[in-house]
């Protein structure tokens, strides 16, 4: 923006110190600035109204973008609003569930719930299980019997 070297500088101290004087130099040169800490201030404030004006413009164009996705999404996958049969319980887990109804579980949780103690209150966290893979032979051979 501004570029000013030392010798500059100088030359301007010293026709200021001659034009002035040293009595008034230290007024005038709070005068100063005053004077650039107002223009400062005036510039933050333009810039900062700029890039308010920038971000919503930008929030705007994204929003648009996001409505088109959206859109484009909903048309290729279509929601499915149907209840089963009641004579066929199995094929419930094929239907997806309307907007009223409270959402499905389909994994198993990694954390089992912990035992209660005899109170009633739970013992303390819950236990990670490892997936049904990785599980010990041993342990599913004492289960069946």
């Amino acid at each position: 923006m501004l570029d000013f070297n030392f010798s500059e500088m100088a030359v301007v101290a010293v026709v200021a110190l001659v034009v002035i004087g040293p009595k008034d130099l230290p007024k005038a040169l709070r005068v100063a600035g005053y004077w650039v800490g107002k223009a400062r201030g005036v510039a933050r404030q333009f810039r900062a109204g700029f890039d308010e004006m920038v971000r919503e413009a930008e929030l705007a164009e994204m929003e648009k973008k996001w409505q088109a996705e959206n859109e484009r999404i909903m048309r290729e996958h279509p929601m499915i609003t149907a209840t089963p049969a009641p004579s066929e319980p199995q094929a419930a887990s094929q239907w997806t569930a309307g907007e009223d109804e409270p959402p499905v579980m389909v994994e198993k949780p990694l954390i089992e719930p912990a035992p209660e103690a005899q109170d009633g209150a739970p013992a303390g966290p819950g236990v990670p299980t490892p997936p049904p893979a990785e599980r010990p032979a041993a342990a599913e051979g004492r289960a069946a019997s």
